[in-house]
């Protein structure tokens, strides 16, 4: 017997099998790295398409030919903003930015009435607030038509104009909507402009200048409308409020509100200013006009800072607001970085498509059994959580290798410009919590299909949402940061969340030529990386303890409590022989109603428990096993206190109808289920206990064959060899001996992949594996089912040879494989041992017949019953067609000379086809004694 392989011993013929596996496996590792790559290729050539159509005239600053042609070269060409369309605009070198007047933001009425502006306010000293608001509005239009600039900045002037998102150009003075200026109450005289509408109604008429000045290089026109601006008081902020969203929801033709803005000054007094300034910032053009755009506030601040000086001073005294400008800029070519742009969702999915590649690897190994089948032949959960999550850790960080790689080496700036520290920490971290999560779900899944498209489908609603949704509430300054963090516990999120604020860096350092993410930038309040790390940090830590608890205690074959982490607190367990005393004075065996044989082998059961041997490998006493009903049907008793010892050097064979509960008891005693109740011993360590250390001397050949479709027998044998400590020449010399005692070895079978394997031959490699590494105790669940009479002539062989020195337990259907190979035999019924012996004596116990058949015409049955009667009138006739009759009769009331001489008297008389006596077959035995216990249990 080999001694018990090491923890290290065991993770090396993990490794070596994962390694093989993932050899086998290189079509699909390609195709799952050509993805990343596919990607960023294609990111790549979108760049490099749309830099093309950037690099056209239309998307550069504009230039002009100073000679009024046409066409002329670039020297006699003249460029810059006052060529430049709106687009071009942003290309075009501005070292100096034109300067422009303030403006208010204005909204306009009905436009058959004279434009009304109102502002709001309120105070806590409605007095005050008064005498400021007063202040607002000048009274007349001041104009020094010398210095026309400097006097648009002294006046109060607005625009319905939308702004731009910059202060290069001027929307207001480059379109031909007007620019009114406000004024306490507009002149009555003078009054122009006076439209007549479809509708036949008249326009109040409007006081209209218009002359024409010189502005940021353009010559304008401009007509300047006067507007009456009011204030109006109200009582409270809340009710400036109501009436600001009241304005906004009620936005339409027939009614648009035209509050251009509000203050509420507080405790604003003499000697202190404080205000809160309301504004518009709503359009229904949100594609033209959104959060991106300039909003006209800084005009609205200098109107009140200058009312509450005007209210100190006098009305004298001015704080002039002379104009606003952009920050100068040089040439700066029109660019979209594609990849920050959409790597948020399209590297979320390349990140996460390694979970279903994880999560259906282990969902394989648990719907296949390989996991409790690698678990029966000696591999530890310590080795097992070890390589696997190893495994899986190495597979991941090259597939980010690679994915890194190639986005860098394709000049992705989301990858080159964002330090590649944080990088590597941020997925580093992702993919362990990807690992831990796949380890975690995989424990309530049972079925890989089911798997695969349950976490196909969570990554791309997790992209589609985060990209769809989760952005939108990152963006909004206004959504609860706490809500944020919390959806950011959803591992999805929290990863999209990372790659969104490295896109977001990458496009900063793009736009002004600086450097992407680095570390000091994670102490950014507006940096949500410092938070993602450590929301996954934890979870990772959390997640994989979950994980290793569910598999330690649910893992069929554990054998563990779910209290299994506090062993070191509990009592001590009661020694071997003082447990089974207290069970015996609390249970009584039913002993009344068994057949002398079982209640034997229960005796015997009972002095070995009091009395362990070290020769009986197998003791089983009391064991049942009850599975509970289901939808109103009663329960099924699978095994009913069942008592066995089986000694080494014994193949013993249990034999029953489909349905016994052969199979219950043997994954029972290989620890796939749990006994109801009593106990089992194998090599003096409990099954509900120990069976960690039972599986370091026990083999298994299961029902049916559990196999890597993509390793080979030869790969295989190696596995389990490892498994069982074998080494070097000793390993090599085990798997060759396997694989030519089964005729696996010539034609190449031993190197061919298991997956191509026929029936018969799976099931040849599960009896070597069952035998490799000389086990104490092997279990073998029908054998011999699938193989022809060659080969499982060959396989008895094998199994003979395998007796010497261990515990064989055999389930199968076939008589003659029961009586060549069993040295014992035990006939299973409805989960009861009905008997128990070698195969002559249950021979000769419930056999004691002889078979009697005679064939002649019709016309002699009756003369063939007359001689059968005469031999015993206890014969029973079991059979008859056309002639041919079969009785059964007892060994005491015949003997065999007798026979021969009553058909030689029926051949003198009649003619004889055909006639023979035949003894008790074990088949016999068998229908006779499944009848016998079929009847018992419908009696009872």
């Amino acid at each position: 017997m080999a001694t018990p392989s090491s923890f290290w011993t065991q993770a090396n013929a993990l490794l070596r099998k994962n390694l093989t596996f993932q050899k086998r496996n290189k079509k699909t590792n390609i195709r799952l790295i050509l993805f990343p790559f596919i990607l960023c290729v294609f990111l790549f050539l979108l760049q490099r398409l749309i830099d093309n159509q950037f690099d056209k005239p239309q998307f550069k600053c504009g230039c002009v030919c100073t000679n009024d042609t046409t066409s002329c070269n670039d020297s006699e060409k003249v460029c810059g903003v006052e060529y430049s369309d709106q687009i071009q605009v942003l290309a075009c070198a501005i070292p100096s930015p034109p300067e422009w007047p303030p403006l208010l933001q204005l909204r306009a009425g009905k436009a058959w009435y004279p434009p009304v502006y109102t502002m709001l306010f309120t105070a806590d000293n409605h007095s005050f607030g008064q005498i400021v608001s007063d202040n607002m509005f000048p009274s007349a239009l001041t104009m020094d038509y010398s210095d026309i600039m400097a006097s648009l900045a002294s006046n109060l002037l607005g625009s319905e104009a939308k702004p731009a998102s910059n202060n290069f150009l001027e929307p207001a003075f480059t379109s031909d909507l007007p620019i009114y200026y406000v004024q306490s109450k507009c002149p009555q005289d003078d009054l122009i402009f006076p439209p007549v509408y479809s509708t036949g109604e008249t326009d109040a008429q409007q006081y209209m200048e218009k002359f024409p000045f010189t502005i940021a290089g353009f010559h304008v026109d401009k007509e300047f409308r006067c507007a009456d601006g009011i204030n109006l008081w109200r009582n409270s902020s809340s009710e400036i409020n109501n009436e600001l969203y009241e304005g906004h929801e009620r936005n339409y033709p027939e009614r648009v509100n035209t509050i251009f803005s509000a203050f509420d000054f507080l405790n604003s007094n003499g000697n202190e200013f404080n205000v809160t300034v309301w504004y518009k910032s709503t359009y229904k053009d949100v594609t033209n006009f959104g959060p991106t755009a300039l909003l006209r506030i800084p005009r609205s601040v200098n109107l009140i800072s200058n009312a509450y000086l005007q209210y100190l001073r006098g009305p004298g005294t001015k704080m002039l607001f002379e104009f606003v400008k952009e920050m100068p800029k040089s040439e700066t070519p029109f660019r979209i970085e594609i990849a920050s742009l959409l790597g948020g969702l399209f590297f979320t999915w390349v990140v996460l498509q390694l979970f279903p590649v994880v999560l259906t690897s282990l969902v394989y190994e648990k719907q296949q059994k390989l996991r409790i089948m690698m678990k029966m032949h000696g591999l530890g959960d310590g080795p097992y959580w070890m390589i696997t999550y190893g495994y899986f850790l190495a597979l991941s960080v090259i597939y980010m290798l690679c994915f890194v790689t190639f986005g860098s080496v394709l000049g992705l700036k989301f990858f080159t410009l964002n330090d590649y520290s944080i990088q590597f920490v941020f997925y580093f971290i992702y993919i362990n919590l990807q690992i831990s999560l796949a380890f975690l779900l995989a424990s309530f899944f049972s079925s890989v299909k089911t798997a695969t498209v349950t976490a196909y489908i969570g990554v791309f609603g997790t992209g589609l949402l985060s990209g769809f949704l989760f952005q939108f509430f990152i963006q909004d300054s206004s959504f609860p940061r706490g809500w944020i963090i919390f959806m950011e516990l959803y591992p999805g999120f929290a990863l999209y969340r990372g790659l969104y604020e490295f896109a977001q860096s990458a496009t900063s350092g793009s736009n002004v030529g600086t450097d992407g993410m680095r570390w000091h930038d994670l102490n950014d309040n507006g940096n949500g990386m410092k938070e993602v790390l450590i929301i996954m940090f934890a979870e990772w830590i959390i997640v994989l303890f979950v994980a290793y608890y569910i598999d330690q205690v649910f893992l069929p074959g554990s054998g563990k409590s779910p209290l299994f982490f506090l062993k070191g607190f509990q009592k001590k367990p009661l020694s071997l022989c003082k447990t089974l005393s207290i069970q015996r004075q609390g249970s009584k065996v039913l002993v009344q109603m068994e057949k002398p044989d079982v209640f034997q082998e229960r005796e015997k059961v009972e002095q070995l428990l009091l009395e362990p041997a070290i020769d009986h490998a197998i003791v089983c006493d009391n064991l049942k096993k009850i599975y509970p009903g289901r939808d109103g049907n009663p329960a099924k008793f699978a095994v009913r206190e069942l008592s066995l010892a089986v000694p080494r050097g014994e193949c013993f064979g249990m034999l029953g109808p489909n349905g016994a509960g052969k199979t219950s008891f043997i994954s029972m005693m290989i620890g796939l289920t749990k006994p109801t109740s009593g106990a089992a011993y194998v090599q003096g360590l409990d099954i509900k206990t120990h069976m960690g250390g039972i599986y370091t001397s026990m083999g298994v050949c299961p029902q049916h064959d559990l196999l890597w479709e993509s390793l080979t027998g030869r790969e295989h044998l190696l596995f389990y060899g490892r498994l069982k400590n074998l080494k070097g020449p000793v390993l090599t010399q085990a798997v060759e001996e396997s694989l030519k005692s089964l005729n696996l070895f010539h034609g190449g079978v031993a190197d061919k992949q298991a997956g191509k394997y026929s029936g018969g031959m799976k099931r040849r490699l599960s009896v070597a594996i069952s035998l490799i590494g000389d086990p104490r105790v092997v279990y073998m669940d029908e054998p011999g089912t699938g193989l022809d009479p060659a080969t499982r002539k060959c396989l008895w062989n094998v199994i003979r040879l395998a007796k010497q020195d261990r515990a064989i337990i055999l389930t199968t259907h076939s008589m003659e494989e029961a009586e060549a190979l069993c040295d014992r035999l035990g006939i299973f019924v409805n989960g009861s041992l009905q008997c128990i012996g070698n195969p002559k004596e249950l021979k000769a116990r419930y056999g004691g017949i002889y078979v009697f058949t005679m064939t002649t015409s019709s016309d002699h049955e009756k003369d063939v019953e007359n001689i059968v009667q005469q031999l015993t009138p206890n014969a029973n006739k079991i059979y008859h067609l056309s002639g041919t009759q079969k009785f059964e009769l007892p060994k005491e009331d015949v003997k065999i000379a007798s026979v021969f001489r009553a058909v030689e008297v029926a051949k003198r008389n009649f003619t004889v086809f055909a006639w023979g006596l035949a003894d008790t077959t074990l088949e016999d035995v068998f229908i006779k004694v499944a009848r016998e216990g079929h009847a018992f249990d419908t009696l009872s």
